[in-house]
């Protein structure tokens, strides 16, 4: 189907001007702030390579959260071993099956086996770390590879943070504080340069129409979610990693995958209310 892919540059995005956000990601200092003061559980999508093996890598570092939920398609996989390997050094974390594909079923089972560990507790950062891309011009595209991107980049990140809501709220109720932060109840969705409407002219890059239009969608969905969930506690927003060494393809890429994660989770450590709805780099 293709490849995971964040390949992103450093911008602002399609959101008012008082959305508009530039944060660079770069590596933290010495004092940079520990995973644990943020958040006391973590779900990471997509955390069997790159970006979201990385993250689960180091927030595993100690002192971790409490809960750090890996997910994956295949916990058993062949190709899952170095996140298996990871788990058994950790106990933090918690590998949750979640199909790749829009599936409801797969879904409510990864948010029961979630709920499961966090009793009565809720759940406080979502990372939706999903991605794929196909590169396709105005002749070679294919209606329903563009729906199936669609479905992957848009509807699925999407309909998982819809079911995951009520342990959101739930953490959002009890965290017994104001204001927004990873702390309370966050919705990170990872994004792109390459789906912004106001850069993408700048951007020389081949017309990309499926990626593009699909990242281009989940950045307003990301809008939509945060005007949607601010009342009730939670913070959402969009961040781009940067273009990032994933997988042999991107081996032009400038940065490595580890920089670029410390670099994320220093931004996460600032995010306040006056974030939601923005678009980090």
């Amino acid at each position: 189907m293709g490849t995971q892919s964040h390949t992103l540059g450093c911008t602002q995005l399609l959101f008012t001007p008082s959305r508009q956000q530039s944060c660079r990601v770069s590596p933290p200092s010495a004092e940079a702030v520990e995973m644990a003061a943020l958040a006391w559980s973590i779900l990471v999508m997509g955390s069997n390579q790159g970006i979201g093996l990385e993250l689960v890598r180091q927030l595993a570092a100690s002192p971790p959260p409490q809960h750090i939920f890996a997910t994956c398609c295949d916990p058993e996989g062949l190709r899952r071993k170095a996140l298996r390997e990871l788990a058994a050094q950790h106990p933090s974390i918690k590998l949750v099956q979640l199909a790749d594909t829009v599936n409801l079923p797969s879904m409510r089972g990864a948010v029961q086996a979630v709920g499961s560990h966090l009793k009565d507790q809720g759940l406080n950062l979502l990372i939706n770390n999903v991605g794929i891309s196909l590169h396709a011009t105005l002749r070679s595209l294919d209606s329903q590879e563009m729906l199936s991107v669609f479905a992957t980049n848009v509807v699925r990140p999407l309909q998982v943070t819809k079911e995951f809501l009520p342990l959101l709220e739930k953490a959002a109720k009890g965290a017994g504080k104001e204001g927004l932060s990873c702390s309370r109840a966050t919705v990170i969705n990872v994004s792109t340069k390459l789906g912004s409407i106001r850069l993408c002219l700048g951007v020389p890059e081949a017309p990309m129409y499926l990626y593009r239009a699909s990242k281009a969608a989940q950045n307003m969905v990301t809008r939509c979610m945060a005007a949607d969930l601010q009342d009730k506690g939670i913070l959402c927003m969009a961040i781009h990693p940067g273009w990032v060494k994933t997988n042999m393809e991107m081996e032009k890429a400038p940065l490595m995958v580890e920089h670029s994660m410390q670099g994320i989770l220093t931004v996460l450590a600032s995010l306040l209310q006056d974030t939601s709805g923005a678009f980090l780099d």
